[in-house]
């Protein structure tokens, strides 16, 4: 019988290897590290954690629960306009976990790392009697004052959204059972909730034209209002403009009622943005050389702070709810 590696064996063997090149981590050797930050820049702090039963299903690969971790952290700072940096982990597992599990974690962690240009800086590992939680605190740099808040919108500015909305909680929703799809729908849609695209090659584009940036956690229409009430504006978006995938979009001419879970599932972790018209062409640019799809979907008035999405009629969209909430 092969002896469990235990707390400071897995993180020998299997964390320490993901600092590598980031020289502030100090090889995972000190209680804390150092983030040295050129002249000019600024560090970018967000934190997101994603626990079983919540997050991810309790029986997801954990090379993907690790990869989806650590990517709705980089979604965040792509909406903040910043480049990649480095992160922290909190890992809390059961002791029923075996070593085996982690070093498929840790393979997740590690594939993500190269594609992304991000360093693990340090961390922790603990033992809970409760379900597995993952805590990243990711860091990113942007050129000084040019980090893009939620609250920045201005009237005439057009809203943009990257990607397509709606796949990840469809995904969730195969996953459990609650809808059936073809093969190749399945696959599609599944492999959208479990794994994230962060756009952030995006982010310098976003840092240069955006005047306000959310990612599209909550779901679309709730992370729009948020930005509208941050903003302190009144916002449009128009149903037909909405980007869906050729998935989706079989989805809901089979059942309209779908339109909900598309609007509301939230786990897209596309970036919703307003920029002025002007900057659309370049925009528009950016997205197509790194293969991200873009669309304009609505527009930014000045008014009473609210938000409202627009359908084919010409009146607003009633939805049973507007987004996720952990309340």
């Amino acid at each position: 019988m092969v002896e469990p590696l235990g707390e400071f064996g897995r993180i020998e063997r299997f964390f320490r290897p993901l600092t590598a090149g980031f020289p502030g981590a100090f090889a995972l050797t000190d209680d804390a590290a150092v983030i040295d930050v050129p002249a000019g820049a600024e560090l970018v702090v967000t934190t997101d954690a994603v626990l079983a039963g919540v997050h991810f299903l309790p029986g997801d690969p954990p090379e993907d629960v690790a990869r989806k971790a650590l990517r709705v952290n980089l979604s965040d700072l792509a909406a903040k306009g910043a480049q990649p940096l480095a992160y922290t982990l909190t890992l809390a597992i059961g002791g029923d976990i075996p070593d085996a599990w982690v070093e498929r974690f840790a393979s997740g962690l590690a594939a993500d790392q190269a594609l992304y240009g991000i360093a693990l800086a340090g961390g922790d590992s603990v033992s809970t009697p409760g379900p597995v939680t993952v805590s990243i605190t990711a860091m990113g740099l942007v050129a000084s004052g040019k980090m893009v808040r939620r609250s920045g919108a201005r009237a005439g500015d057009t809203v943009f959204v990257t990607g397509t909305i709606g796949d990840s909680a469809l995904g969730l929703a195969v996953l459990m059972r609650r809808l059936v799809v073809s093969p190749d729908d399945e696959a599609m849609l599944t492999a959208r909730y479990r794994l994230p695209q962060p756009r952030s090659s995006l982010a310098s584009a976003i840092s240069t034209h955006a005047h306000a940036a959310i990612d599209i956690s909550d779901g679309l229409a709730a992370d729009f209002g948020h930005l509208c009430r941050a903003s302190g504006v009144s916002g449009e978006i128009l149903l037909p403009r909405i980007p869906l995938s050729p998935a989706a979009r079989r989805v809901l001419e089979a059942d309209p009622a779908r339109l909900s879970s598309i609007l509301a599932g939230g786990d897209d972790y596309e970036i919703l943005f307003t920029a002025p018209p002007e900057s659309a062409a370049a925009l528009a640019e950016a997205a197509l050389c790194q293969g991200v799809a873009l669309t304009g979907i609505g527009h930014i008035e000045a008014g009473e702070a609210r938000s409202r999405i627009i359908g084919a009629s010409g009146l607003p969209v009633r939805l049973d709810r507007l987004g996720w909430t952990h309340a």
